[in-house]
Order: structure tokens, then C-alpha cells, then sequence
């Protein structure tokens, strides 16, 4: 995984599967590297085959975390397996979706 910054946004890439065995540390890793400036986060899960409940709750607490600052939380070209896990779990409207 790789966490990149670019002025007022956080970049998440790399990622191949959010699951229970990793979704605490993907937490709290970006968690840690969001700074009082980043009031964006974009989560690149164009490598991302796989997300499940424990990754969906991760991803919930980065949103609440993002949200009391007025941030934004974007999931940038997801997998269509992750793409329908978003929208079987209503998650899509949470969270914006693009492609680009």
C-alpha cells in the first residue's frame, strides 16, 4: 500500500484486498497520516479485487474521521467486485465513487 500527499489531499493506491486481516492496520495507518490540512482522501482501489465487512467498517471510520473536519472520502475506479460490494451494501452513497 502506498499513502501518498499532495496539498489538501491524501492518496491511498495499492492496495489488492481490504479484509479482516488487514482493515485495522489499513485503518490505522491512513488514520495516522491524515494531517490537520488534509480535508480529502482518495482511496485508488483500481488494484482492489476483494473488500469485506471488517474493510467496509475501516472504511466507515476513516469517513467519520474525515467528516468531523468537513473532508471527503473518494474511491477512485474500483474493481467491479468491489464496486458491487459498495453498492450491495448501499456504501456507494456514502461515499463518492469515480472513474476516471
Amino acid at each position: 500500500m502506498n499513502i501518498t500527499s499532495e496539498g489538501s489531499t491524501l492518496q491511498v493506491a495499492g492496495l489488492a484486498e481490504l479484509n479482516a486481516a488487514n482493515a485495522s492496520a489499513f485503518r490505522d495507518q491512513v488514520r495516522a497520516a491524515i494531517q490537520p490540512q488534509h480535508v480529502n482522501v482518495l482511496l485508488d482501489f483500481s488494484q482492489t479485487r476483494f473488500v469485506d465487512s471488517s474493510g467496509l467498517g475501516a472504511l466507515i471510520s476513516i469517513h467519520k474521521s474525515l467528516c468531523g473536519r468537513g473532508g471527503v472520502v473518494r474511491i477512485l475506479n474500483p474493481t467491479p467486485p468491489v464496486q458491487q460490494i459498495l453498492e450491495l451494501t448501499r456504501m456507494h452513497r456514502i461515499f463518492e465513487v469515480t472513474r476516471s
